[in-house]
C-alpha cells in the first residue's frame, strides 16, 4: 500500500507496517518539547496531583525563551519554577535563555528525519522541515505524554503543495506562506499533514524550510512536512547528529492525498499582509503608496 511521508512517519511510531487515514493509532514519542510558559509551571502541579513520574526525561527537551528577559516578579518566578523543576526531573536537555524553542531544538541536533514528537507550542510543525512529524498539544495533553511516553492520534490525509521553478529575487518562504493563507484561508490545512515539495522547495536553505513548516500552523494545519534530502543531512550533521538516514522518509507514488496543488515559483511576488491577518497579504506593489 503506498504511503504518504505523514502516513510512514506515524506507522514506525504506531508500531505498524501502515496506517490508513482516519483512523485512530497510539504513537510512541520520541521526543517531547516544551518552554517556560506551557512546561513545568503547569505540569508541575499536576504530576503531583498524580503522583507522577516523567516516563523518560532524555526524550524531553526543556527551553526558557517566552519569559526571558525576566523583567518583573512574575517572569522571575516563572524562570525559577522551570529551572527548579529541570533539576528536580533530571532533565538533561535544559537550554537556559539561549533562544527561541524551535530554533534551539534545530541547532542542538534534537530533530531528525522519522521522529515523531510534540512540543508545547502552537508552532512545534516547525521540527516538519527535518521530515519529522511534530505537531502542537496543550498542557493536560503533554501530562500524558510527560507520564506514558504515548498519545493518540488521527492518522491525518496530506495536502501537497508544491513548488516548481525557481523563487524570484526578495521572495522567500514568508512570502510563500503569507501567499498560501490568502490563498486557502487560516483553516486551509484543515488540521491534516501538509507537505511542501517541488524544486523551488528543494532549493531552499533549512532556515527558510523551518519558516515553511513552522507557519503551517497558520495555515492550520497539524504538521508542514518536508521530506529530507542532502541540505537536511548537511545541517544536522553540523549540528552534531552522527547518522542521519534520509532514504526512507520521503511519500510513495500513488500515496493517497487529499489535495495536490501546483504553483509556479517565478509568478510569486513578495508578499505584505495587511492588517489585521496573514490572510490578508497582496503583491507588495499593491503597496506603492503605503
Amino acid at each position: 500500500m503506498p504511503q504518504t511521508l505523514a502516513q510512514k512517519i506515524v506507522a514506525r511510531a504506531a508500531g505498524r507496517a501502515t496506517v490508513t487515514p482516519g483512523e485512530i493509532v497510539t504513537c510512541r514519542v520520541d521526543l517531547a518539547m516544551f518552554h517556560d510558559s506551557s512546561g513545568p509551571r503547569r505540569l508541575a502541579p499536576m504530576l503531583e496531583r498524580l503522583g507522577a513520574k516523567v516516563w523518560d526525561p532524555a526524550r524531553i527537551v526543556l527551553v526558557t525563551d517566552h519569559y526571558v528577559p525576566a523583567e518583573d516578579d512574575e517572569s522571575r518566578d516563572i524562570i525559577r519554577i522551570t529551572r527548579d523543576w529541570a533539576n528536580s526531573a533530571g532533565i538533561r536537555n535544559f537550554y537556559d535563555g539561549i533562544g527561541i524553542c524551535h530554533v534551539v531544538l534545530a541547532e542542538k541536533g534534537h530533530l531528525q528525519p522519522g521522529l515523531f514528537a510534540v512540543g508545547g507550542d502552537s508552532h512545534s510543525p516547525t521540527g516538519g522541515a527535518f521530515g519529522a512529524y511534530m505537531f502542537g498539544v496543550g498542557a493536560t495533553e503533554m501530562l500524558g505524554v510527560v507520564v506514558t511516553g504515548e498519545i493518540w492520534l488521527r492518522v491525518p490525509d496530506t495536502i501537497l503543495i508544491e513548488w516548481d521553478g525557481r523563487f524570484g529575487d526578495g521572495v522567500s518562504a514568508k512570502d510563500v506562506m503569507l501567499f498560501l493563507c490568502t490563498r486557502f484561508g487560516l483553516d486551509g490545512g484543515r488540521y491534516q499533514a501538509v507537505e511542501y515539495a517541488g524544486s523551488a522547495i528543494r532549493a531552499l536553505p533549512m532556515q527558510e524550510r523551518m519558516t515553511l513548516a513552522n507557519m503551517t500552523a497558520e495555515l492550520g494545519g497539524q504538521t508542514g512536512l518536508i521530506a529530507p534530502d542532502d541540505t537536511t543531512r548537511a545541517f544536522l550533521e553540523q549540528a552534531g547528529v552522527r547518522e542521519v538516514d534520509c532514504s526512507p522518509w520521503h511519500g510513495d507514488a500513488g500515496a493517497p492525498l487529499l489535495e495536490h496543488h501546483t504553483f509556479d515559483a517565478a509568478t510569486l511576488a513578495p508578499q505584505v499582509a495587511a492588517p489585521h491577518s496573514p490572510a490578508n497579504a497582496r503583491p507588495v506593489a499593491e503597496f506603492h503608496d503605503v
